[in-house]
């Protein structure tokens, strides 16, 4: 009767030893996923900053450029209905810089103030207009075209002799396209976070799991 005593509570302290254990290591995971979560999300935001595009790095870099003018498309892409046009942006100092970009012709009427008062057609000047896309870099079909039609949209006070040696410098290498919307970026890290968290909710639900099976046979003890 004793040794049925002690087996009795040593199998009780065991479960009760090892339902702690799975607590302790749930409360650890919960701390990971904690740290990993903060992490990715700061990761997240990193990979999906907006830039301005005098900060853009590379390709994957979603930018935006402040519109003050706009030309005519210089360049065009009949299959994709796609038009280049030359922009300024204005700094708040009074300096401005001339890029490109690429828009979908088909909403035309959201530059038409902007394109309207460059070319003198309208007096009332717009309120810059703000667009966003990703860097494309420059072919040299609409290198070529841009360095052919520049001079027809920059003042003539203001024109600087460009050519393929300075292109980069003036132009830069790439242009915005506006027709790609943001896209997401999904990490490793919040895929680990992810897996890790699934893992924790098994675990948990085992260890809740056991308790109620104690409980069931503690309760069957009593009664008899």
């Amino acid at each position: 009767m004793i040794n049925r005593d002690r087996e009795g509570i040593m199998k009780k302290h065991s479960r009760e030893k090892f339902i702690a254990f799975k607590l302790f290591v749930s409360i650890i995971y919960l701390i990971i996923i904690t740290i990993l979560f903060v992490c990715s999300y700061r990761l997240f935001q990193e990979k999906n900053k907006i830039v301005p595009w005098s900060e853009v790095e590379n390709v994957e870099d979603y930018t935006y450029i402040d519109i003050s003018k706009m030309s005519e498309k210089f360049a065009y892409y009949k299959d994709t209905n796609v038009g280049i046009h030359f922009v300024i942006e204005e700094e708040d100092t009074g300096l401005w810089h001339t890029y490109l970009i690429a828009i979908n012709e088909n909403s035309y009427n959201k530059y038409k103030d902007i394109i309207d008062y460059t070319y003198d057609r309208i007096k009332d000047k717009p309120k810059p207009l703000r667009v966003y896309g990703y860097p494309v870099i420059v072919d040299e079909k609409v290198k070529a075209l841009a360095i052919k039609n520049i001079k027809n949209f920059v003042p003539a006070s203001n024109e600087v002799t460009i050519t393929k040696d300075n292109y980069n410098k003036y132009l830069t290498n790439s242009y915005l396209d506006t027709t790609r919307p943001q896209k997401d970026k999904f990490n490793i890290v919040l895929c680990l976070t992810l897996f890790l968290l699934f893992t924790l909710i098994v675990l948990l639900i085992s260890t809740i799991s056991l308790k109620d099976n104690n409980y069931k046979k503690k309760s069957k003890g009593r009664k008899k």
